[in-house]
């Protein structure tokens, strides 16, 4: 993966995610404080919390996998040779990828059918097909990225550096 591209894209993604983990905080700090202090808390705020930990998620999501921290298994990896473990790599990621493609795909059209139907948050009325397209998106470039890793071997992958 390009040097350019992997900074552009861990820029934007852990801009997003940052500052929805941001909001979060602020939002329950507000949220508490309100509570104890006035006797009234943020009308809605259990509803923004869920939506920005989407955010958070699926925009850390392409990080995750750009830096190869998902969960792994090695405990065969030191027996296995260097080019099996190279084959099994890119067969992993492969796989990865064409799930994450599938997920981003029904999530798209999730959200197209909740934009047709008007669907909505419960309180505060938050449109929710936005946030059902962004997962695929975001899905989708996590696809991106373990596509391109699929043919691009790590030296580190059997220090529990890449799935």
């Amino acid at each position: 993966m390009g040097e350019q591209l992997k900074k552009l894209l861990e820029i934007l993604c852990g801009t997003l995610a940052g500052a929805a983990l941001f909001a979060i905080m602020v939002l329950t700090f507000l949220d508490v404080s309100g509570r104890k202090m006035l006797s009234h808390s943020i009308t809605g705020s259990l509803e923004l919390t869920e939506l920005l930990m989407v955010v958070v998620i699926f925009a850390a999501l392409p990080l995750v996998s750009i830096k190869g921290e998902h969960v792994v298994f090695d405990s065969l990896d030191a027996l296995l040779p260097r080019w099996v473990k190279k084959i099994q790599q890119g067969l992993i990621h492969i796989f990865c990828a064409a799930l994450l493609f599938g997920l981003a795909y029904l999530m798209w059209q999730t959200g197209g059918e909740f934009a047709a139907t008007g669907e909505t948050t419960a309180q505060l009325k938050i449109t929710k097909a936005p946030f059902i397209q962004g997962m695929g998106l975001l899905c989708g470039l996590a696809g991106l990225v373990h596509l391109v890793k699929a043919f691009v071997f790590e030296e580190n992958a059997s220090e529990g550096g890449t799935v």
